[in-house]
C-alpha cells in the first residue's frame, strides 16, 4: 500500500463515517423519506444518461431480501484510474463526496439530483453495495461495505451478513465477465443499513411508480421499469411491475392531465 493510497484511503474513510454519524444533513432523515431519497439518487444517476442521450431503459427492483437494484444502459461508470487519487473511477464516484459529473466534471448539461449527495453517500448508508459496470467488451463489479471496499465471502447468493474482507494492498476492480459487444450500463445493487434507518423505514412501490411516471414524462422515448418482487410468495399481490414511456414527452403529459375531450391537438414547440 502506498502512503498516497492510504492518506486518501483514510479520508474517504473519514468522510463516509460523517455521513454515517449525520445522515440526516445529506437525506432528510432515516425513515422511508430518507430511504427513498437514496434510491433517488441512483435513478437520478440513470436518467442523468438518458436525458444526454445514452441509454433507453432503467430498470428498477425492488427485491424480496430488501435489497433494491437499478439498472441502465448508459455508458458505465468509468472504469479507468483517476489520475489524482490512483483509483479507478467506480471507486471514486462509489466513496469520494460530490464526485460525479455534476460536481465540476462538466459531464452533464442537465442534471436530476435533488441535492447531488449521490452514490456515496448512498453506499456509505448501506450495508452492503453491488455495482457492476459493462464497458469495453467486459464486466467490471466492485462491492462495499458500509462505504469501504472489499470482498464478501459470498456463498450462492449475494448477502450482506457474510464476512467481509476490506482491501488493505490497494483496491480492486475485478472483470467479473465479458459483456456483449457494443453493450454498456451499469447495475447497482444495494442493502440500506438498518443500523441507520428505522425498522418501519420502508421503499414506498406507489411513490416510486409516481415519480418514474413524472421521469417518463420528461425524457421522451425512455423507458422506465419498476418491478415489486417483495412479496412474489403472497398469492393476493405476487410480483407487481409497472413499465412507462412516452415517446411524445410533455405533449403526452398534458394529454395525461386533460380530462375533458380535445379542441385540437396537442401543440408541441421546440
Amino acid at each position: 500500500m502506498t502512503a498516497e493510497y492510504s492518506a486518501h484511503h483514510l479520508q474517504v474513510l473519514e468522510g463516509l463515517e460523517a455521513v454515517r454519524k449525520r445522515p440526516g444533513m445529506y437525506i432528510g432523515s432515516n425513515g422511508s423519506p430518507g430511504l427513498m431519497h437514496c434510491l433517488w439518487e441512483i435513478i437520478d444517476n440513470a436518467v442523468d444518461e438518458a436525458v444526454d442521450g445514452n441509454g433507453d431503459r432503467i430498470l428498477v427492483i425492488l427485491r424480496g431480501d430488501g435489497s433494491v437494484e437499478v439498472q441502465d444502459r448508459g455508458r458505465g461508470v468509468p472504469v479507468d484510474v483517476e489520475p489524482r487519487t490512483g483509483l479507478t473511477g467506480v471507486e471514486v464516484v462509489f466513496t469520494k463526496l460530490h464526485a460525479g459529473g455534476k460536481f465540476g466534471g462538466g459531464s452533464y448539461a442537465a442534471s436530476g439530483g435533488l441535492h447531488g449527495v449521490g452514490a456515496s453517500v448512498v453506499n456509505a448508508l448501506s450495508e452492503r453495495l453491488d455495482v457492476e459496470v459493462d464497458r469495453a467488451g467486459k464486466t467490471y463489479a466492485m462491492s462495499f461495505h458500509r462505504g469501504e471496499p472489499g470482498v464478501f465471502a459470498d456463498e450462492g447468493e449475494a448477502r450482506p451478513d457474510v464476512a467481509f474482507s476490506p482491501f488493505e494492498n490497494g483496491s480492486e476492480l475485478r472483470i467479473a465477465g465479458r459483456a456483449p459487444r457494443g453493450v454498456t450500463g451499469t447495475r447497482v445493487r444495494y442493502w440500506a443499513d438498518r443500523q441507520i434507518f428505522t425498522k418501519d423505514a420502508a421503499f414506498q412501490y406507489d411513490e416510486l411508480v409516481t415519480r418514474a411516471r413524472q421521469t417518463a414524462f420528461l425524457v421522451p422515448g425512455l423507458e422506465i421499469v419498476v418491478r415489486d418482487e417483495r412479496f412474489a410468495d403472497d398469492p393476493e399481490t405476487g410480483i407487481r411491475e409497472t413499465s412507462y414511456k412516452f415517446d411524445g414527452g410533455l405533449a403526452e403529459f398534458v394529454e395525461f392531465l386533460s380530462n375533458d375531450a380535445p379542441v385540437t391537438d396537442t401543440w408541441r414547440l421546440e
